[in-house]
């Protein structure tokens, strides 16, 4: 034989004895050489007594059933900036997440017919001024006329009634003229408060309609989150409740107080608005993305100390002691709490279970 063929040769007994070998574990572990083992038990050669400081008792608990649902951070403060008339918006100078000022420009609508408007009404004031001008001089001839009893009264009250007929005319030309310029000023969208633009609803050359949104805008302060639960769990909440709430952006979770329930049921999905008040916290702005947490329910299940779990590989296992003698048994695990963890398989409620002491330390 060649010494590639001898090399090759040996590769393959080593292969087939390390799968054989591994095999043989696996199928100890299973109690496969031992006699009176149930079925995931594997007996362990320790006559040494543990410690009762070093076992703990597999208990059946009430556990909450902690859900989550999601939720976006609003501000208590919120504004609708839109036109009071009727315009085209010729420009608008924010965006979604800009920051402004209060009395800052938001946008701008088209002016031009407001201002011919005011052209309008402006000739008509000072036609209307002159014929008061005119009818003011014949009331104090007149006047004079009557006094020194060369005009009758009724020459005197007709022009007199003339006099006041035009300056009710200059009253009303000069409201008009009033009116255009508040109209002018409304063709200008500024900012009522210091805030952040959450919202951009209409782009330049969108007609301007009155009670229409252009943007929205939020304040920074007083933020809140808001999330739609179910009402099977909304039931449970009440207002001043503490409940936690976990900001991804931030990777924060916080305690916060439930500031108001809507008392609507949203017909299609079966869900109440909660809103939860939230503390001050570096960072935060309208828009994040949260998370409600809290129980809904509760169920039974069985707890033992997380430090009893040893790992294999992929399989988790734990010592039990059975007649004084200590087993190896395979289990499955799921949520924690605290230091406990829930075992859905492999243990029932009174056994005992010996905790690992390295893990202790």
């Amino acid at each position: 034989m060649s010494q590639s063929e001898h090399s090759n040769v040996s590769k393959i007994l080593s292969i087939t004895g390390a799968a054989l070998a591994l095999i043989l574990l696996l199928l100890y572990m299973q109690g496969s050489f031992v006699s009176k083992v149930s079925p995931g038990l594997s007996p362990l050669n320790s006559e040494a007594k543990v410690p009762e400081n070093q076992t703990a008792v597999v208990e059946k608990k009430q556990v909450d059933d902690i859900l989550t649902w999601p939720g976006t951070v609003k501000s208590r403060t919120v504004a609708n900036i839109a036109p009071k008339i009727t315009a085209r918006i010729l420009d608008i100078k924010v965006h979604v997440s800009d920051k402004v000022k209060k009395g800052d420009l938001i946008a701008r609508l088209d002016e031009r017919d407001i201002k011919a408007e005011e052209q309008s009404v402006l000739a008509a004031l000072a036609g209307v001024t002159a014929q008061a001008n005119r009818a003011k001089a014949d009331e104090q001839r007149i006047e004079g006329l009557y006094h020194k009893e060369a005009a009758t009264r009724e020459n005197y009250d007709a022009i007199v009634a003339k006099a006041k007929e035009a300056q009710a005319s200059v009253i009303q030309a000069s409201s008009q003229v009033s009116e255009m310029r508040a109209h002018l000023s409304d063709t200008l969208l500024l900012a009522p408060f210091d805030g952040v633009v959450v919202k951009r609803l209409k782009e330049p050359g969108d007609m301007g309609l009155p009670g229409v949104p252009v943007v929205t805008l939020q304040t920074s302060q007083g933020l809140r989150l808001e999330a739609d639960v179910p009402t099977s769990c909304a039931g449970r909440y009440h207002t001043g409740m503490a409940v936690k709430v976990r900001i991804d952006t931030l990777s924060k979770t916080v305690s916060a107080q439930i500031d108001e329930i809507s008392p609507d049921v949203d017909p299609q999905t079966r869900t109440q608005l909660i809103k939860i008040a939230l503390p001050v916290m570096d960072g935060l702005q309208p828009g994040y993305f949260g998370w409600l947490e809290q129980a809904c329910d509760q169920h039974e299940t069985l707890l033992i100390p997380k430090r009893a779990v040893q790992h294999i590989g992929q399989l988790e296992v734990v010592k039990i002691l059975s007649a004084d003698h200590p087993l190896m048994r395979h289990i499955r695990t799921a949520k924690t709490f605290g230091d406990q963890i829930e075992v859905i398989s492999g243990l029932q409620a009174g056994e005992t279970i010996i905790l690992n002491a390295e893990q202790a330390q």
